[in-house]
């Protein structure tokens, strides 16, 4: 699989940003392309891409102009992180076999400066470890939790999009940390999931629900210390109507306002200030000093078993755009990866 000289013969295959959607995202705004591996420069590093992580920002880096970060330009690669090994290097402080965490983009063999990566901490979790229940998605959660909700022991927590990659760990910490969860979700078997295996004290299935709001007044009917949103929209208004004195809303996603034609007017903004309540977004890149903090504390979970991650695999690079809109469609239970290689062992 690997000659002495791998960027010599190795062929890095692309998917490239063709169109930009008006909608949920699809194969039709790609493209795909197959050029060779580039042969690293000094401080540079071959890659093989392991995992790809597909995430809801992704649609709102498809878009042109400006938001958070700059949107991605017609004809570049997809933008994305995950999980590589390294094949050949030449920089300090990585050698081939070392897997390393990285803004990847959907390629298969990406050449990337050293100082953009990450070394993995296998002592910490493995491979898939790090794509699921220590990477970014995990690492959300808990700062979401802990340093924007300032989440307390006996919270009533509500978590939406309970059952996708940021929710199933939210629901997971906020209940280790002795807090009562409920977690909203799309479907009996997702609902099933957060209620069975993630031990939710109550799931609520939203497609089911004629009223969202009764159904989280009966799931919750102490109300709401903290709302872990995901979602937007309509869900985050019918969560409003059940704040308790002093709550916290965490804004951390949108998915529902993604792609909505039209942007859905909150009217429920009147709870949060009779409730004295606190809303407040965040960015997760914000906590990049403390990263390791959290992968500790994940970490120690994951190994007392209290703390687990479904991942939802899709294999080959292929399956990325379809996956990005399997996504927007709420068709994954866990957390949504494109698998790309598996960890067959190197030879030089």
């Amino acid at each position: 699989m690997l000659n002495s000289a791998p960027g010599d013969s190795l062929v890095n295959h692309r998917l490239l940003l063709a169109a930009r959607p008006s909608a949920i995202p699809g194969p039709e705004h790609f493209t795909a392309d197959s050029l060779p591996a580039r042969v690293p420069g000094a401080g540079d590093v071959l890659l093989e891409s392991l995992y790809l992580s597909i995430d809801p920002a992704m649609r709102s880096w498809m878009r042109d102009g400006t938001g958070y970060q700059q949107g991605i330009p017609i004809g570049e690669v997809m933008r994305g992180g995950g999980i590589a090994r390294v094949l050949q290097s030449r920089a300090d402080g990585f050698a081939a076999g070392d897997l390393v965490q990285a803004r990847l983009g959907w390629q298969t063999h990406p050449t990337i400066a050293a100082r953009y990566l990450q070394k993995l901490d296998l002592g910490l979790g493995t491979a898939e470890d790090w794509i699921g229940p220590l990477g970014l998605s995990a690492v959300t959660a808990y700062f979401g939790l802990r340093d924007i909700g300032g989440m307390r022991p006996n919270d009533r927590v509500l978590v939406s999009a309970a059952a996708g990659g940021v929710g199933q760990i939210a629901v997971q910490i906020a209940r280790i940390e002795g807090c009562r969860v409920a977690g909203i979700a799309g479907g009996p078997q997702k609902c099933a999931f957060v209620r069975d295996e993630l031990r939710a004290h109550a799931a609520i299935d939203y497609k089911a629900e004629p009223n969202l709001s009764a159904a989280i007044g009966r799931a919750c009917p102490d109300g709401v210390d903290l709302y872990f949103d995901n979602v937007g929209g309509a869900t985050l208004d019918a969560a409003l109507e059940h704040l308790r004195q002093g709550a916290r809303v965490v804004l951390c996603g949108r998915i529902s306002q993604t792609h909505a034609e039209e942007a859905y007017g909150v009217r429920n903004l009147g709870r949060l200030a009779a409730a004295r309540g606190r809303m407040q977004g965040f960015l997760v890149f914000n906590y990049h000093d403390r990263y390791d903090e959290a992968r500790t504390w994940l970490a120690a979970r994951r190994r007392d078993g209290s703390l687990q991650q479904r991942l939802h695999v899709l294999d080959g690079l292929d399956q990325a755009p379809r996956g990005l809109g399997m996504l927007f469609r709420g068709e994954n239970t866990g957390k949504l990866v494109v698998r790309l290689a598996t960890l067959a062992p190197t030879h030089s």
